[in-house]
């Protein structure tokens, strides 16, 4: 029999609020020293999950589709609103149909969120802006027309923000195609769930343990993360209220919408379809 305190896995982990039930919980009650948390935000565990870096974790929905062949997704577990989500904004100084050939600059930390918001942009509402990427923090909000921000970013920039128009993308899909939204998956590399099965299986308890006991006690983690914005521990409440941490059968053909989308305009492989999930043991076979 595998002995999972025989080897490292590292697991990656973004450390925004809203991963926040999840993430403190595993912080809190995970004592098994081999399994190391790493900790970054969506666009840098995205790459240390393609180069082995890390063995599995939360990465952005639209990593998977780029590399279907490399990953499985761990059952049950996602980042995910089904409707608004509260922490990924198209802030912006007019309305969407005013942003044809308008500059737009979209941040460098999610590649699902960038590709979200150019389907609601281009296949939703029929305008192609002109697109720059960067830093949108430091951004001098004159020199573009709208800016698309993500997680604790987006938390500070709605509760300052002096853009006249704030379209929330978990929104707007909702209502375009009365699904959720699916922003990031839980992600293993087909190595490790060769190899490491029973590890894995060990690993995926208690992911869900976590998201479980977090999403029961956001009493508690909102009083230790609310501050980190700042928000007032109310409005914390509030927000992850509205985030889901489930893959059940409404996201995954939420997912498997986007990823058609996304195949269609040549952005990801089509064999991200059909969706490849990690149940048990018997599935890595």
């Amino acid at each position: 029999m595998e002995n999972s305190q025989s080897f490292n896995v590292k697991i990656g982990m973004v450390s925004y609020l809203n991963t926040a039930p999840i993430h403190e919980k595993w912080k809190a009650s995970v004592t098994c020293d081999n399994w190391q948390l790493v900790e970054a935000c969506p666009a840098d565990l995205n790459r240390k999950l393609a180069a082995g870096e890390v063995d599995m974790g939360f990465v952005s929905s639209f990593e998977y589709g780029k590399h279907p062949d490399d990953y499985k997704i761990l059952a049950d577990l996602s980042i995910s609103a089904n409707g608004p989500v509260g922490s990924i904004f198209l802030f912006s100084h007019v309305p969407i149909e005013q942003l044809d050939k308008a500059p737009v600059l979209l941040t460098e930390k999610s590649e699902t969120s960038v590709h979200l918001v150019k389907i609601i942009l281009e296949e939703f509402s029929k305008v192609k802006p002109v697109y720059s990427s960067g830093d949108v923090m430091a951004a001098d909000k004159n020199e573009y027309r709208a800016v698309l921000a993500i997680g604790d970013e987006a938390l500070k920039m709605a509760e300052s923000s002096s853009y006249l128009y704030e379209f929330d993308l978990g929104d707007i899909w909702k209502k375009e195609t009365g699904l959720p939204f699916v922003f990031a998956v839980c992600a293993v590399r087909e190595g490790f769930c060769k190899e490491h099965p029973e590890a894995l299986a060990k690993i995926h308890k208690e992911l869900l343990r976590c998201r479980d006991e977090g999403k029961a006690d956001l009493d508690t983690i909102c009083t230790l993360c609310a501050s980190r914005i700042p928000m007032a521990k109310k409005k914390c409440h509030q927000y992850l209220e509205g985030i889901e941490y489930d893959l059940s059968g409404p996201k995954r053909r939420a997912l498997e919408t986007f990823f058609k989308i996304l195949i269609k305009r040549g952005d990801i492989s089509p064999n991200s379809l059909p969706l490849k999930i990690y149940v048990d043991l018997n599935d890595c076979d």
